[in-house]
């Protein structure tokens, strides 16, 4: 798309239009410069107001990228305290005791469902595996699928589905029985062969941990695959049992209790 020649103020708002828009891919200079008829140098006095911008209200990080191949990019990620802060509110939300339904659980669907925040949780997820090498995120139907696509649309990487019975539309599917770690019942899973090409890596994404059953089944599933998990976030995981089936993983959220007799619960920070 080229444009007749614009403002200075037109142009950092295109640019930045351009890139939140399109997180983590590459642009150059010089298709910024076919697009606005302008220097590289008048380019990078624009990239560098939008930087300082990005920095100052902490709205994610603009990053250049030198060489022949190089450009500039839009990490829409969160620093530290921010995460902290986001899951501060996140629990102040979550600790109702209204929240309660029968068999001790939590009611989390409108927050998992609500665009806005499935979107920062995805921000605050991403945050951890940004700089992580890797093809795909895989979540788990159906909590997973919200927090799992906001993730994925951070980090720019294809989402993929793994299914608790399969269709016929998958075609030839890998099916794997798997111990749930919540309710300690065997369950199954589901994933059709060309979903994932062999010799991927992938990050594994899911609303709630308590012993890691199902993202032990995860891990083990890929493997049919010939794929590696190289990470695992959550966005909740029980403080108890504090060993899991898996050992490494990233959540944003501790569940302490939920006292159904009572109407308590108690959910903190990790950070």
């Amino acid at each position: 798309m080229k444009v007749n020649r614009v403002h200075k103020n037109e142009r950092i708002g295109t640019i930045i239009k351009v890139l939140t828009e399109n997180p983590q891919k590459i642009y150059t200079l010089n298709q910024f410069g076919d697009m606005f008829q302008c220097a590289k140098s008048t380019l990078s006095e624009d990239i560098d107001i939008i930087k300082s911008l990005f920095e100052r209200f902490e709205l994610g990080e603009i990053e250049t990228v030198a060489g022949a191949a190089g450009g500039v990019l839009y990490k829409p990620v969160m620093a530290k305290e921010q995460i902290k802060d986001f899951c501060i509110e996140l629990c102040g939300n979550i600790n109702q005791t209204d929240r309660i339904i029968p068999g001790g659980y939590i009611y989390l669907n409108d927050i998992l469902y609500s665009p806005d925040v499935s979107y920062n949780i995805g921000r605050a997820l991403g945050s951890f595996f940004q700089n992580q090498t890797f093809d795909y995120i895989v979540t788990i139907e159906t909590k997973g699928i919200p927090i799992g696509l906001m993730t994925a649309r951070v980090l720019n990487k294809p989402l993929v589905v793994i299914r608790k019975e399969g269709k016929l539309t998958d075609g030839t599917a890998i099916h794997m029985n798997y111990l749930s770690g919540s309710s300690k019942r065997i369950q199954t899973m589901s994933l059709a062969k060309r979903a994932i090409p062999k010799g991927s890596k992938v990050i594994f994404i899911d609303d709630f941990m308590k012993a890691g059953g199902t993202a032990r089944g995860v891990i083990d599933l890929m493997k049919e695959f010939e794929a590696e998990v190289v990470g695992v976030g959550v966005l909740m995981a029980t403080k108890e049992p504090e060993e899991k089936l898996i050992e490494e993983y990233v959540n944003l959220l501790i569940l302490e209790k939920v006292d159904e007799e009572k109407k308590e619960v108690f959910v903190q920070s990790y950070l």
